[in-house]
């Protein structure tokens, strides 16, 4: 039992330290030592865990998953609409990328050029975005002139990009400083009425958006 805990406690430094360096440094430049070093742990303990670079790029991508699945479900609990549970979704997951190395890394990998094997939580992600937005035009939430397809890849796309704004910030603003920023602009857009004056698509979206905290 003791060694079993001891082997999930170093495959879990292992992945928490393999994200922080796929975060920082992308999947290319990212070095099996400089993980195993950041972990601190032996290459040969790294490899008895993971066979490949890959294979602990892909442990990543699933543990960033888990995470947003997880928090998915936790605002559909505390949403009353659906579009409360977009905005629920879409705050809380820009939280999690300003502070937690492993949503920030899965979702880089996710769209890193050099992983032929990529795709994993960034596709996961647009296709809860999509198909949330289906149903909410099928149970009147969404106006019929607004594209879920259209409205899924620009939130999707925006969210996961904006983990690359974090290499490229002001040194003087702390780390994922445009965070704030960014989310208002993206729920603001959502909310605001069309010129007609009718409910904008994402009317329910500040309600949403106060209930999630």
């Amino acid at each position: 039992m003791v060694q079993q805990e001891r082997a999930a406690r170093t495959r879990r430094a292992l992945i928490i330290a393999a994200a922080e360096v796929f975060a920082d440094d992308g999947y290319a430049l990212a070095s099996l030592p400089a993980i195993s070093k950041r972990a601190g742990v032996s290459t040969g303990a790294l490899h008895f865990h993971f066979s490949s670079k890959d294979a602990l790029a892909a442990a990543v991508e699933n543990t960033a998953e888990l995470g947003l699945r997880n928090l998915v479900n936790e605002c559909h609990e505390s949403s009353g609409t659906l579009l409360q549970c977009l905005a629920c979704t879409v705050t809380r997951l820009l939280e999690a990328v300003s502070e937690d190395p492993v949503t920030r890394a899965g979702l880089r990998l996710g769209g890193d050029p050099s992983r032929k094997s990529g795709g994993g939580v960034v596709v996961w992600w647009y296709e809860w975005v999509s198909d949330l937005l289906a149903r909410a035009r099928e149970t009147g939430e969404l106006p019929d002139e607004v594209s879920p397809e259209g409205a899924a890849t620009v939130i999707s796309a925006a969210v996961a990009g904006v983990v690359l704004l974090g290499g490229t910030r002001d040194p003087e603003q702390p780390p994922y400083a445009h965070m704030v920023p960014f989310r208002e602009f993206l729920l603001s857009w959502l909310s605001a009425p069309p010129p007609d004056g009718h409910p904008g698509p994402g009317s329910g979206l500040r309600a949403g958006t106060a209930a999630s905290g």
